[in-house]
């Protein structure tokens, strides 16, 4: 006769499945109350002591000089991206892409090449990110 814990396994990792889909979904789900801010999120990325977005990037920002050739421009990124895309990407670029070298801007177990002191850190909040997002999705015209 098999033990109650064997008996219970498939049961246990049904439920571990469904925990990590239900984190999976909550990080590329944007829920009502954690909409962004877009003029919070067009300053985290014009920034250089934040973002740090157009060290890489380029976008409509003639205001801003020495923008970046690196990555895709930004211009247009509402039109290409949908909000969960764009959280993703932001997140954990790597997870997407292995190769990329765009730093994970929210805690990533995946983190690579990061000094001790910053290990388990993320370079931006939950609520800056959604911000980011938010600013990212008015962004439809092509440049």
């Amino acid at each position: 006769m098999p033990s109650s814990a064997s008996a219970c396994a498939p049961a246990v990792s049904i439920i571990r499945a469904i925990a990590c889909g239900a984190l999976a979904l909550l990080l590329l789900a944007t829920p009502a109350w954690a909409a962004g801010d877009a003029a919070r999120g067009r300053a985290i990325v014009t920034t250089r002591q934040k973002g740090l977005c157009l060290l890489c990037h380029s976008g409509p920002f003639p205001e801003e000089r020495f923008q970046g050739n690196l990555a895709p421009s930004l211009a247009g990124a509402g039109r290409r991206w949908s909000a969960a895309e764009l959280r993703a990407r932001i997140t954990d670029s790597q997870g997407l892409n292995p190769d990329s070298i765009m730093p994970s801007y929210g805690v990533s177990p995946a983190l690579r090449d990061v000094a001790p002191a910053f290990r388990g850190k993320p370079i931006l909040t939950e609520a800056e990110i959604e911000d980011v997002v938010a600013f990212l999705l008015t962004l439809t015209d092509a440049e």
